[in-house]
Order: C-alpha cells, then sequence, then structure tokens
C-alpha cells in the first residue's frame, strides 16, 4: 500500500508540473525581421546563429563575443587565442565558406545582406578589443555593407551589457556582467541602440511596460541534447498578442553566469532595457537559458564543443533549439 500510495504521489506530481509548463506562443511573427544579439559566450553564440541561419536573420548585435568557428582550430589554446589574443579572421571566413559549401549552414551570401553592430568596452579584461577587432574584419570579408556595420569601441566598458536602467559601474567586470555608463549627460542605452541599428526604431521606449515575460518549458527544443535550462523566457508585447500583428522577433543570448537561476534575478530578461524598446516598437524579445551544469560550470552558450563537434551548425544542438524557438513564435 505505501508502495502505491509513493508512485502515486510521484504521478500526481509529474501530471502537476506538465500542467504548469507552458509553451511558447505561435504568434505569426514576421520572419523577414528575426534579429540576434549578445554578450560573451553569448555574443559567440548570437555570430554561430546568425552565419548558419544567415538566409533568416537579418541583424545581429555582438557585445565582447568573438569570430565565427574561432575555438576549434585552436585546441586546448582557444582561450588564449579567442578570447585575449588575436584570431585570425580569415581562417574564420574560409571555415564558413567551407561549411556552406558542404551545405551544414546557410549560403554565406546571407550575411552580406546583414545588420551588424559590434561593441568592444575598453575597460573589458575577459575579452579583448583586439579579438573584437577579429570579428568586425569577418564581417568586412563577409562584404557587409559599410552603413549597415557599425563598431563601437571607445566607451571605458568592462564585460558587461550597457544598460540605462540597472548596472553596476561602468569599467565592472564582474558581478552579473550589466553595467552603466555616461554618455553626455545620460546614460548609454545598449539594447536601444542595438534594437535601433537593427530595426531604424520609429517610437521611443515605452514607459511601462504592456506585458510581463513568461516562461517557457525549452525542453520542448532541443530536448537533453543541448544542454540547455528547463526554462527559457519570453517578451511579447501586448500588441503582437493581436491577430496579423506581424512583429519582429529579437533573441538576447546572455553570457556566462548570466542566467536567470544562477544570477538569481529577472535582471536579463525584464529588466536590461530590450523589453520597453520592443513594447513600443512591435518586437517579441526571446531569452534561452543555459544554466551552469558539470560539463559548463559557468553557465555559458557553448562555442567551443561541450555540446559536441557540431556546434556551430544548422544541426549544432543548441543552435537548433533557438531556432524551433524562433519558428514557433513565427508559426500561425
Amino acid at each position: 500500500m505505501r508502495l502505491f500510495f509513493s508512485l502515486f504521489s510521484m504521478l500526481v506530481l509529474s501530471l502537476s508540473m506538465a500542467a504548469r509548463a507552458q509553451d511558447l506562443p505561435a504568434l505569426g511573427a514576421d520572419p523577414a525581421r528575426v534579429s540576434v544579439s549578445g554578450l560573451s559566450s553569448g555574443a559567440f553564440m548570437a555570430v554561430q546563429y546568425s552565419v548558419a541561419w544567415s538566409s533568416e536573420v537579418m541583424g545581429v548585435g555582438v557585445v565582447a563575443g568573438g569570430p565565427y568557428n574561432c575555438a576549434p582550430p585552436n585546441g586546448a589554446g582557444f582561450i588564449s587565442v579567442c578570447m585575449q589574443g588575436k584570431p585570425p579572421a580569415e581562417r574564420s571566413w574560409k571555415a564558413a565558406q567551407d561549411f556552406a559549401r558542404n551545405g551544414v549552414i546557410d549560403p554565406v551570401a546571407g550575411i552580406a545582406k546583414q545588420r551588424v553592430y559590434l561593441f568592444s568596452g575598453t575597460k573589458d579584461s575577459v575579452v579583448a578589443p583586439s579579438v573584437m577587432a577579429a570579428v568586425r574584419e569577418f564581417y568586412t570579408k563577409a562584404k557587409v555593407a559599410p552603413a549597415a556595420l557599425v563598431f563601437v569601441g571607445t566607451m571605458p566598458a568592462g564585460h558587461a551589457f550597457l544598460s540605462a536602467e540597472i548596472g553596476d559601474p561602468c569599467s565592472e567586470n564582474g558581478g552579473i556582467f550589466v553595467v552603466k555608463c555616461p554618455l553626455g549627460t545620460a546614460l548609454y542605452d545598449q539594447p536601444g541602440a542595438i534594437l535601433n541599428h537593427l530595426y531604424a526604431l520609429k517610437f521611443k521606449p515605452a514607459a511601462a511596460p504592456t506585458a510581463a515575460p513568461i516562461a517557457f518549458d525549452q525542453g520542448r527544443y532541443g530536448g537533453a541534447a543541448a544542454l540547455m535550462a528547463t526554462k527559457g523566457y519570453v517578451y511579447v508585447p501586448a500588441a503582437c498578442r493581436a491577430s496579423g500583428a506581424r512583429c519582429a522577433v529579437h533573441v538576447v543570448f546572455h553570457g556566462c553566469k548570466q542566467s536567470a537561476d544562477t544570477i538569481g534575478s529577472d535582471a536579463i530578461y525584464a529588466k536590461l532595457g530590450y523589453n520597453r524598446w520592443a513594447d513600443s516598437n512591435g518586437i517579441v524579445v526571446l531569452y534561452p537559458q543555459v544554466d551552469a551544469s558539470a560539463m559548463n560550470p559557468m553557465g555559458c552558450w557553448d562555442w567551443w564543443g561541450y555540446s559536441g563537434l557540431n556546434f556551430q551548425l544548422r544541426h549544432g544542438p543548441q543552435i537548433d533549439a533557438v531556432h524551433q524557438m524562433v519558428a514557433r513564435l513565427l508559426a500561425n
């Protein structure tokens, strides 16, 4: 009898958890206006995703990241080269061309059509400015138009997102990796700068949000192979719930040690600054999550191969999982 009640309790718990698990909403979002951005490992991931699916991504924001496929050629020295050295952009560009010829990423011609925002803080002690210079050179080799490629590299910022709403002092290289940096008489609003460069925003940020971020079950996308957190988050402005709204979709990849569970707050998915701009300009913001684990103790996105050797390709576990999430938001 005791065994029966134990099994019954487990069944009830499982059913209760399943009932609470939400799916992403199918919003019929605009497939021509999908973009990505990220910090640190999330910036590496933003580059990987936007190169692998260049035919579907119209813009990318890279904050303190590195060039495509940087880690594999450098073996055990990938950290010193890809974070503190001067990785050769020509090698990254050749890798993209080779993968495209093999049909495992989209044709590289799609990269040239993207809008690209790049940022490197002069006080960043984690990813050197020389690495971001290689990222700029990669996009130059990909023939991104000069007017579509912006590089911000003179601000005394540490290794962090720059927010006008929350954060530590500008030169900080730790904490939650979000800082406030003065620009004239105001604070530099990096989420706004990224979204404006990618979308040419028409409206100022909303004074107050029209919705709240919702948690969703990431296990439905990619499964255990993706080695991601159980929950992700999405911000859907109230206007984007309407039939035929055709909102844009922007994916934000957090940095290492920056998932919601790791920092224990909603700082990234609710307070960083993306949502208020998205609210007034019709943009759905997706915040996929990777938590720390034995294989990934700092909770980084995979840019060196811990999820498999195909991590930088369309069928890489994490790229594929996020692509499925985006496809869900685009579905009618």
